[in-house]
């Protein structure tokens, strides 16, 4: 295989930072205001109009917004939460850390997302609730799941770190359960270097979960430490330390406004990979279902060694040799020792989340991307699949 050579590394996931973030977080710093303040608030405000319904508090991360949801649901040692094993860990830690028992339920091998028919077969007397992942930004089939969970009385969290611009049936996801929790991790569609949010249908519910994420204290800094004077707190929870600073807010801000610009310039970067890999070997996303949008987060390539003639990991060592940066999204959640250890769960119970994550292998994405860029990405993944 020849090897091409580019000055710079393609690193995968570089978000496009303009100088509108970097003037805001110069402003934070100047004003004296690092920590939870009015642009956290401000930032709330404005994912909360984008979604178009709903309630919303910041954090620290998408894991701290899981966890924090699960623990306002107020579920008890032993309940069960049914998840997808095609995940990021932290899915499964947040219904642990939350002191639940998680129970993992097969993907359809078409969308990688769970399964409805698959989540009915895992319900036991001890489900309490159903924790969806949009995997990539494709939206889950919320119908059913959410039948289910009216059948049930289930109560449902969803996890939409991939699909800030996701919609199902014209709703965006994140709207349908009791919470949604999204990422603004340095990779996401909109990001904050780290940082999270948690949705919620209810003031009553949102409120809890801020004071939950606060250490459990009643009245959080900005209102303690405003110009309306020092309010003095009471701790009614043992919360926990989840809370977004105003840094953080500052660059969200000004992506959030950029959000639908940057999608459509990731969608012109997908049309031209689906393009370029139509003769190629090797598995393409599947096409978006009616009435919904994909939120582009991830370009996965499915890499079955047989067809192809390398298997996943060959492929993304080549791709390094090209200079171009991958992902792997993800490992199926069994194949992890530590959960096989605890929950003895096996690779043949979810054999389609463990096919399809043991060849799937994610491509550069990001809106900073320029054609130029994904030329090279095109031209290296045609050259890893030569002989």
């Amino acid at each position: 295989m020849p090897v091409r050579s580019k000055d710079n590394f393609l690193v995968f996931g570089a978000p496009r930072i303009e100088q509108a973030e970097i003037d805001e977080v110069v402003d934070s710093m100047k004003s004296g205001w690092l920590g939870t303040g009015p642009k956290v608030a401000r930032f709330e405000k404005d994912f909360s109009s984008y979604l178009g319904s709903g309630h919303a508090a910041a954090c620290n991360s998408c894991t701290a917004a899981l966890h924090l949801s699960l623990v306002a649901l107020g579920l008890k040692p032993g309940d069960e939460v049914i998840t997808t094993p095609l995940t990021f860990c932290a899915s499964v830690n947040a219904i642990i850390h939350a002191g639940c028992t998680p129970v993992l339920a097969d993907i359809n091998p078409r969308t990688m997302n769970i399964d409805p028919d698959c989540i009915r077969e895992k319900i036991t007397s001890r489900t309490r609730a159903i924790l969806p992942v949009h995997f990539a930004g494709r939206s889950c089939d919320m119908d059913p799941i959410m039948a289910l969970a009216e059948e049930f009385d289930l109560k449902v969290v969803e996890d939409c770190a991939h699909a800030i611009e996701t919609t199902y049936k014209g709703q965006h996801a994140g709207t349908f359960g009791d919470f949604g929790c999204f990422s603004f991790y340095v990779t996401k569609n909109v990001c904050t270097g780290e940082g999270g949010m948690v949705m919620a249908r209810t003031e009553e519910d949102i409120q809890n979960v801020k004071v939950l994420g606060l250490h459990g204290m009643s009245a959080d800094a900005w209102k303690r430490f405003s110009d309306d004077g020092y309010k003095h707190y009471e701790v009614i929870h043992a919360g926990f330390k989840y809370n977004m600073m105003d840094i953080q807010a500052a660059i969200g801000i000004h992506q959030l406004k950029r959000v639908e610009e940057n999608f459509i310039r990731r969608c012109e970067i997908w049309d031209m990979y689906q393009e370029a890999f139509k003769p190629l070997t090797v598995g393409q996303p599947a096409p978006e279902e009616p009435n919904t949008r994909h939120a582009r987060h991830l370009y996965t390539l499915m890499l079955d060694p047989v067809p192809c003639g390398i298997d996943r990991d060959e492929f993304i060592m080549r791709m390094t040799r090209q200079n171009i940066g991958t992902g792997v999204h993800y490992l199926a959640v069994p194949e992890h020792p530590y959960y096989r250890e605890h929950y003895g769960w096996k690779l043949e119970d979810t054999p389609h989340a463990v096919a399809l994550g043991r060849q799937t292998v994610s491509l550069p994405l990001s809106a900073k991307l320029t054609d130029n860029d994904v030329a090279d990405v095109i031209e290296a993944v045609k050259l890893c699949l030569e002989d």
